[in-house]
């Protein structure tokens, strides 16, 4: 296969499992122009650089063209006026400096102390009810079970979302995420569903905020409104909107992956669970290495700003610019023995939350978690064995874990 073309079989669903040994390949050119004129950059010392590069911009999702509806109002005066709506005031993750930083800034005064804290203690509490449920269960699907209820539940009270709207977020949380997939910023028909998805939870989002701003409440959304005694920064209504969705969608997305791809790999490292079981200490380490050995997010999308010199390669100016996060976690040249899992690692560095200014803003969220699901699941799953090796995968290639991971169990044991 050319070097031009292993880009495309990285997106190839084929190839979801186990995309490792294309990215070793891609990493013998630090920087590959691929045949489509991207430029892949799959080695940690070249994506390290990128991330703290101001070259580069985070502002890569094509221009909103909401679809042609015949009516004359909605297609010349109403249409119009969201696209511009849309383009002006898109998540943070898409936006540069100042006007990132400014929406960060934001949203990091939520994540007081305090709030962090409580709902820390509250994870292991919706764990424990999970795994409850499953007290007389033979089988389980991980995924469905425990990866996905947990952080949106954790994600929908932390921002004030009420308990009963949580199933509406599920077909919008997964339509939106394949706003990450570079094959669908091009195509017409998932464009087109990504706008009515957008604009559902929206409006959703908008009457939310009105509510809190009515009865505010001890939460994300009630501060970010502008209520009193909010800490941060005001946002403008539409920013505001947009956030408050990201917050949602990025907020429990990237953590099923996170933990349902943590558990694939400790099943299959069963003197590794065991030990986690006797050793919950542990979970901290375990989870940093996952973020390194199977992150949730394997490559992130940028713009070159200017033509960028760098691994002996020029990127030009307005050039795609994939970096390879997943790569650049196993690269030999940094790790020893990069494809081995080992939370005994003595220095684990990674992407798993990308880096520079884009750095997830919910990273402590995802961190307990992980360690709150994983530890309970290692103590309580009794002999917990893969139904399918590998599992079946979701068709994202950046936002990469299972669909599914179905376990054979011979019970679940009490609370400890």
């Amino acid at each position: 296969m050319k070097t031009g073309s292993l880009f495309e079989a990285v997106k190839d669903e084929a190839n979801r499992a186990d995309p490792y040994p294309l990215y070793a390949r891609l990493r013998e050119t630090p920087v590959s122009r691929q045949d489509d004129g991207t430029y892949v950059v799959s080695t940690h010392a070249a994506i390290t650089s990128l991330l703290h590069d101001p070259r580069i911009s985070s502002e890569t999702l094509p221009p909103s063209e909401r679809p042609r509806t015949g009516n004359p109002v909605s297609d010349w005066i109403i249409n119009p006026l969201k696209n511009r709506v849309t383009n002006s005031h898109r998540p943070f993750i898409f936006r540069d400096p100042p006007d990132h930083d400014t929406l960060r800034m934001a949203v990091m005064g939520q994540f007081t102390h305090q709030r962090v804290h409580a709902m820390r203690d509250r994870a292991h509490v919706l764990v424990a009810d999970l795994l409850d449920k499953q007290s007389h269960a033979t089988s389980l699907d991980l995924v469905c079970d425990v990866a996905y209820p947990l952080p949106v539940t954790v994600i929908c009270e932390m921002l004030g979302v009420p308990p009963e709207d949580e199933p509406k977020f599920h077909g919008w949380a997964t339509q939106l995420a394949s706003a990450l997939e570079p094959d669908n910023l091009g195509d017409e028909e998932a464009r087109a569903a990504n706008i009515t998805t957008f604009d559902e939870i929206a409006t959703y989002m908008g009457g939310l905020i009105k509510e809190k701003r009515r009865h505010p409440q001890d939460d994300m959304l009630s501060g970010l409104s502008g209520t009193p005694g909010a800490d941060a920064p005001q946002m403008g209504e539409y920013d505001l909107i947009a956030s408050a969705i990201l917050l949602l969608v990025a907020g429990h997305e990237t953590t099923v992956n996170l933990i349902a791809n943590s558990m694939l790999a400790l099943v299959r490292h069963p003197d590794i669970l065991a030990r986690l079981a006797e050793e919950p200490h542990l979970a901290p380490r375990l989870v940093e290495e996952m973020l390194r050995f199977d992150p949730p997010v394997h490559f992130r999308t940028r713009r070159a700003l200017s033509a960028i010199d760098i691994a002996g390669t020029t990127i030009p100016q307005d050039a795609d610019i994939v970096l390879l996060l997943a790569s650049g976690n196993r690269d030999p040249a940094v790790f020893r023995d990069p494809d081995r899992f080992d939370p005994d690692r003595p220095d684990i560095r990674h992407f798993g939350f990308g880096g520079g200014l884009h750095y997830c803003a919910g990273a402590p969220l995802a961190r307990f978690e992980a360690e709150a699901a994983l530890v309970a699941l290692a103590q309580r799953l009794i002999h917990p064995r893969l139904v399918d090796d590998p599992p079946p995968y979701r068709p994202g290639a950046a936002l990469r874990g299972p669909k599914h991971l179905r376990l054979a169990i011979d019970g679940v044991a009490p609370r400890r």
